[in-house]
């Protein structure tokens, strides 16, 4: 057997076994399960809705509560949709413009962004306007020298280049000035965005932002690419031309939504539903070279939200983190099949150097707050900044500790020895954006929304920014909430899980943020087997005598608690594992905990 294996073994003296098991229990993830109580009307409304009873209680747990909303929810395509005209008060005056500027030859800029949502959002609308007609051209700042969003340099360079109009995408509502600027230079401003409003907007012609609608819109939860996706297909109906520019279109909303971690509700839902069944069969070479290098299977018949989320959006997003979006830019611009192949190849490349980093920063802040024993509860927050760390992947660093230790984090690096960049992530019940603002007067700039943000300050102001965040973090959290949350959709027997059951999951996708996987609890459940894999996971292989099934699963990223305790509750979703043509059922482990857990 594989030295990392292990298995039953022979009885072990009573006083090491104690000693054994308690040092394996400090090693058990620290969560707060949260299960979700069955409904009282769930047979009922289970055969209302033709699905098994296990998958009806996670569609009602999604608040979804009547059968009218459950039809549009499982259907999306039968909901009745305002016209965008109807939601957005600038759309109008937007699609005016632009329409003016192709018909007299002005020439446009857009003004993009270097994460996955900006750079899907300018290729959408540099093909889409080309294709309509328009003299168009990009920017998008650097993110190691500029930082996010449109700024005075960009403004003049435009100017100087004899640009008319500026088309911000994905930034842009909180850039009071440089927008001032282009105005005071006779430019057309177009700001289209969905990041939180400033207590002063920018004085640009048209503003498009989601965040200026009814919180009850079905436009109310689109992205940065969906504003641009919206903003494309107006103007393209207006000049009779939406039929050919759709299908490019849906495609990068739906790469730039999923990638971006949009919430899946309302018209994402909607269109995220035809633009997964449009991907493995796309006309975009760049599409098909990523599916190609990323290892996601041609002969899929519709992609899941994971296949964008762990495979395509993460080659995007390592350019922009760590390389020049340029790259990104020509994949999904170009026809060529080899130049799109090429620069998949470069992104593919990009990304396991991106892996790489994010692996060594979390070691390193791993064995920061161990060794100097960080009290995190005292805290309630986490705020840790090094030297030499890379910016460009901080975030996923910091989400990968708000899943370990489940408290807000902060995370920075030095620019210089006089200024730190951070980026922030957040736990349910706090929020970050808020977070940042009450920090306002230690703070350079800053952006962001409840989840995430980024910021800046000066590094004399970091013991102060310190505190004030633990103060702020005291004020809205409770030190009960400081554990990873797990949402546990309902108690499921090894004999309820096999392939029919996943296919009618497959009814619920789109799953993502606000519209999780669902998540099943199975108590009592015997590791026949357990052993490393690839780079620090834990393979499985797992009974529940109950039902005398044998199941394999996969724990991602946790070396660190292995091996786990012969007998545990555990917590998963399912997912669909093909080998040799053959496909069956594995599970996905979120979740462990002691048997009889007082939870």
């Amino acid at each position: 057997m594989d030295s990392q294996n292990f298995s039953l073994s022979p009885p072990i003296p009573p006083q090491k076994s104690l000693t054994r098991r308690l040092a394996t229990l400090a090693r058990l993830p620290q969560q707060r399960w949260q299960i979700f109580e069955p409904d009282p009307e769930l047979e009922c409304f289970a055969q209302q809705v033709n699905l098994s009873p296990l998958i009806a209680q996670v569609v009602l747990n999604r608040g979804i509560q009547t059968l009218p909303d459950a039809q549009g929810y499982l259907n999306p395509d039968r909901l009745q949709l305002p016209h965008p005209l109807a939601e957005f008060p600038d759309l109008e005056n937007s699609v005016a413009l632009l329409k003016a500027a192709i018909a007299q030859g002005q020439k446009i800029a857009i003004c993009g962004d270097y994460d996955a949502d900006g750079m899907t959002s300018t290729v959408l609308l540099l093909r889409s306007l080309k294709y309509m007609g328009a003299q168009v051209d990009y920017a998008i700042p650097s993110r190691m020298s500029e930082g996010y969003g449109i700024n005075r340099r960009i403004v003049e360079d435009f100017h100087q280049e004899g640009v008319e109009i500026i088309l911000t995408v994905d930034n842009g509502i909180a850039a009071y000035d440089p927008i001032a600027r282009a105005v005071e230079l006779g430019l057309t401003v177009i700001i289209t965005d969905h990041h939180e409003l400033p207590s002063q907007l920018p004085p640009a012609s048209a503003i498009l932002n989601p965040k200026l609608l009814p919180t009850t819109s079905p436009y109310a939860s689109v992205a940065g690419v969906g504003v641009a996706y919206i903003l494309a297909i107006t103007l393209a109906q207006e000049l009779g031309q939406a039929k050919a520019i759709y299908p490019l279109c849906l495609e990068l909303f739906t790469l730039g939504t999923i990638a971006d971690l949009a919430p899946l509700t309302g018209v994402n839902r909607r269109w995220l539903k035809r633009g997964l069944r449009r991907l493995p069969h796309s006309e975009l070479a760049g599409v098909q070279a990523l599916i190609q290098v990323s290892g996601v299977s041609d002969r899929q018949k519709s992609l899941k939200p994971e296949d964008i989320g762990f495979r395509l959006g993460p080659r995007i997003n390592a350019i922009g983190r760590l390389s020049d979006p340029q790259i990104v830019i020509e994949l999904l611009t170009t026809d060529e099949p080899g130049i799109a192949l090429e620069q998949a190849m470069k992104c593919e490349q990009i990304n396991r150097r991106r892996q790489e980093l994010c692996e060594q920063i979390t070691q390193e802040a791993i064995d920061i707050i161990q060794t100097e024993q960080i009290l995190l509860y005292d805290d309630r927050v986490l705020v840790l900044v090094q030297p030499g760390w890379h910016h460009g992947v901080i975030g996923i660093v910091a989400s990968r500790l708000v899943e370990r230790y489940g408290v807000p984090v902060f995370l920075g690096t030095y620019e210089d020895e006089d200024r730190i960049r951070g980026s922030a992530r957040g736990i349910p019940e706090f929020h970050v954006f808020e977070a940042l603002e009450y920090c306002d007067a230690l703070l350079g700039k800053y952006g962001g929304h409840k989840a995430a943000g980024g910021f800046s300050l000066p590094s004399q102001n970091l013991e102060p920014f310190k505190i004030q965040l633990s103060d702020f973090s005291h004020q809205c959290l409770q030190p009960q909430w400081l554990k990873p949350l797990i949402r546990i959709d309902g108690l499921a027997d090894f004999s309820q899980l096999d392939l029919d059951l996943y296919g009618q999951i497959d009814r619920l996708h789109p799953c993502g943020i606000e519209n999780d996987l669902p998540i099943f609890w199975t108590p009592d459940v015997r590791i026949l087997e357990q052993k490393i894999v690839g780079k620090g996971h834990i393979k499985l292989t797992l009974t529940q005598e109950k039902s005398k099934r044998i199941l394999k699963a996969i724990a991602w990223r946790w070396q660190d608690y292995f091996p786990l305790p012969s007998r545990l509750d555990i917590a998963y979703s399912l997912r669909e594992n093909t080998w040799n043509g053959n496909t069956s059922l594995e599970l996905e482990l979120v979740g462990v905990r002691r048997q009889n857990h007082p939870d």
